[in-house]
């Protein structure tokens, strides 16, 4: 089990600022406790600001932009929320993109809090069951989307395995079973 995700590359993509802290660094530790490779995806080089709701936490650098990673390398995709960081990324068309190509090549995708608003700009709830941070269920719905209220929910129903979480106190679900899903 220690090394489940070995030869594995994840990729963890958030905005330059806004990323809520613990849902970055929880699924970050995850995924090395099981021998992942880890990169962090960004629109811009650098670093990546973290916050802890509205207060600025740690730094975070980035391995690469988004427009310089190719879907192909990656296993899988972890989509950390905050409220500001998956409202950048849907307004970036690179990020939409690369979040489309990934579905499309049947790769799991793990999103919690408010990052599923980059699913839905992307076009990829609909026919899907989801969660999230309760304040998005309006838009998963207007999408085509079912939004449930759970700690986690895992849907197989479309081209690839989408794990959804509400919030920080799911974390301890939320990484097991997307361990779980990108071993598969």
């Amino acid at each position: 089990m220690a090394h489940q995700l070995t030869g594995r590359r994840i990729a963890f993509m958030a905005a330059n600022e806004g990323i809520e802290q613990v849902e970055l660094t929880e699924p970050w530790e995850a995924v090395k406790d099981v021998a992942g490779h880890r990169e962090l995806l960004a629109p811009e080089p650098g670093s990546a600001q973290a916050f802890n709701h509205l207060d600025k936490a740690k730094t975070f650098p980035v391995t690469r932009t988004i427009r310089d990673a190719d879907p192909a390398d990656y296993d899988a995709l972890i989509l950390p929320g905050g409220v500001a960081n998956p409202d950048q990324l849907r307004t970036r068309p690179e990020a939409v993109q690369f979040v489309r190509s990934m579905f499309a090549a049947g790769k799991p995708v793990a999103a919690i809090c408010h990052a599923p608003w980059t699913l839905v700009e992307a076009d990829l709830v609909r026919g899907r069951t989801l969660t999230s941070w309760p304040s998005l269920q309006t838009d998963i719905r207007n999408a085509g989307g079912t939004w449930v209220d759970s700690q986690v929910e895992v849907c197989t129903a479309g081209p690839n395995v989408l794990i959804t979480s509400r919030k920080p106190d799911d974390l301890a679900a939320f990484c097991k079973e997307l361990v779980t899903a990108f071993a598969a």
